[in-house]
């Protein structure tokens, strides 16, 4: 895992959301394409740091979060900025894309 991308549960999401711009991922081990999407949300987080926070919830162990923001899919991505979801996408991005739609909300 890479030092860039941090972890929450459902204990500490809304304090590690709070502030920024924060890219959480909804993912689970056993999801192939959240394994893909993996690799590039890395390089996404060493290119963001210091701008942006890439934070990854596993949706197994963070179920009471997850069910509240109504995650049904995954990898979900939301983007929050001041603690405040302003964009959502379902599925993979590439990188080009992944950084894109995070710099538009910067």
């Amino acid at each position: 895992m890479a030092d860039n991308i941090l972890h929450a549960t459902d204990a500490d999401f809304a304090s590690k959301t709070a502030q920024g711009v924060v890219l959480v991922d909804f993912y689970a081990d056993w999801c192939g394409p959240c394994r893909m999407l993996a690799p590039i949300l890395e390089k996404a987080a060493a290119k963001l740091h210091g701008k942006a926070t890439v934070l990854k919830v596993n949706t197994d162990e963070a179920g009471q979060t997850a069910g509240h923001l109504r995650i049904t899919s995954i990898p979900t991505m939301i983007i929050y900025k001041e603690g405040k979801e302003v964009s959502r996408h379902v599925g993979i991005k590439d990188e080009k894309g992944l950084l894109s739609w995070i710099e538009s909300h910067l």
